[in-house]
């Protein structure tokens, strides 16, 4: 079994830290959790992380650990990626890029040992235990996930694809889907392609999970990943992780949508990661790359700070929604809930914020459960009252702001 920790850095994550642990952000192909349990080919059990995400519930994601947990469960710091081939024998330590990462009991640990973030997983470790290394990227700040998504996605489809016992079907000559690149096009059984599709793998491979459907008119440019449920729609998908029930339209590069992320509409989405039931207006455009051609700065909870990145898009938070022809700069940051249909958001706007511009008003707990509850109908998800009850917790923890710009 395995339980996921996310230290302090991984706690400042945001705006997805405010509701969600690290373990259920989407790296490369997949959930960080989901990595982890094909690697170890164990289930989770939990995580431990900040304490106002004691009662995150979201499909199969385990919940917070209060108790203590057992020997040989295996502890796994959440920012610690490891790619999926390595072969692991019987490691008790596992190290990614010479960094502890995850640590298999020798006795039980008290959950409340890690809740204040500070504590490292070296210090888990015994002399007698056999240690592991693999390769794999550390995620320092949010930015990271994009910044290793292409090399990640090289990585995880083939093994990914593998496993799943998806061939590398090449289209039949009649459809006039079209291949182009030297990789190949992996697509599981129970995934639509429409005829007139282009794929181009000449810089990395495509997974379409099952049930995926590309529509017809589109170009998916590798190494791309394609959910499973999720649609994608005309123009150019390029270089992305498109997660489950997803709904992706126009022009994207370089993105990262965790799942059930509605982008129905036209826009340029680049180098951006989408939160869960995210929705993008109509003609909503991110910007990810400054007129200078410089590195591009974000917020964060710690500051204003140099990503050392040349492209950079927006960060949405879960439940973010935006009105059509929104216009997002260089590096924004969309905090959990925000509700915004100005023509052009300032850099960094608080969870739960409403409005035609900043300052923003509230948006009202009662007001965003209605309509998280109305999105999520829509996928045929309900949101349960143990989920209702959360969420208010969170929109409390949040307000007011003690380190968001107003």
């Amino acid at each position: 079994m395995i339980v996921f920790y996310d230290d302090l850095q991984a706690r400042s994550f945001e705006p997805f830290a405010t509701t969600r642990p690290l373990c259920e952000m989407r790296a490369g192909a997949l959930l960080i959790r989901e990595r982890w349990e094909y690697l170890l080919a164990r289930s989770s059990t939990g995580f431990i992380s900040a304490s106002h995400l004691d009662g995150f519930a979201e499909f199969d994601a385990p919940p917070f650990v209060r108790e203590t947990i057992p020997t040989k469960h295996w502890v796994v710091n959440s920012r610690a990626l490891p790619h999926l081939e390595t072969d692991l024998g019987d490691a008790q330590v596992i190290t990614v890029n010479g960094v502890v990462a995850a640590v298999c009991l020798s006795q039980p640990l008290a959950a409340d040992a890690l809740y204040d973030g500070g504590s490292s997983l070296a210090a888990l470790v015994t002399d007698r235990m056999r240690a592991v290394s693999v390769r794999g990227v550390w995620l320092s700040a949010i930015w990271d996930v994009v910044a290793t998504l292409v090399p990640l996605l090289r990585e995880d489809i083939p093994t990914l694809a593998a496993r799943l016992g998806a061939p590398a079907r090449l289209p039949d000559e009649s459809t006039t889907v079209v291949v182009r690149g030297g990789s190949p096009v992996f697509v599981e059984a129970g995934a639509e392609i429409e005829p007139h599709t282009l794929f181009d793998t000449s810089a990395g491979p495509v997974l379409i999970r099952a049930r995926a459907v590309v529509q017809a008119f589109t170009r998916v440019v590798g190494p791309c990943f394609i959910g499973e449920d999720a649609i994608v729609s005309t123009d150019r998908i390029a270089a992305s992780s498109i997660g489950r029930n997803c709904r992706v339209h126009g022009e994207v590069s370089t993105s990262v949508f965790i799942g059930y992320a509605n982008k129905g509409h036209d826009g340029f989405l680049g180098h951006s990661i989408l939160g869960r039931w995210v929705n993008l207006g109509a003609g909503t455009v991110t910007s990810n790359l400054k007129n200078s051609y410089g590195t591009v700065a974000l917020w964060t909870p710690d500051g204003v700070r140099d990503t050392g990145q040349q492209f950079l898009g927006t960060m949405f938070g879960d439940h973010v929604k935006t009105g059509i022809g929104v216009r997002l700069t260089t590096g924004c940051v969309l905090g959990a809930g925000a509700n915004v249909f100005d023509a052009m958001p300032p850099k960094a706007v608080a969870p739960f914020a409403w409005g035609s511009g900043a300052p923003y008003d509230v948006f009202t707990a009662d007001k965003f459960l209605a309509t998280a509850e109305k999105v999520m109908s829509r996928r045929m998800v309900s949101l349960t009252a143990a989920q209702r009850a959360w969420l208010l917790r969170v929109h409390a923890h949040t307000l007011p702001p003690s380190v968001w710009p107003r």
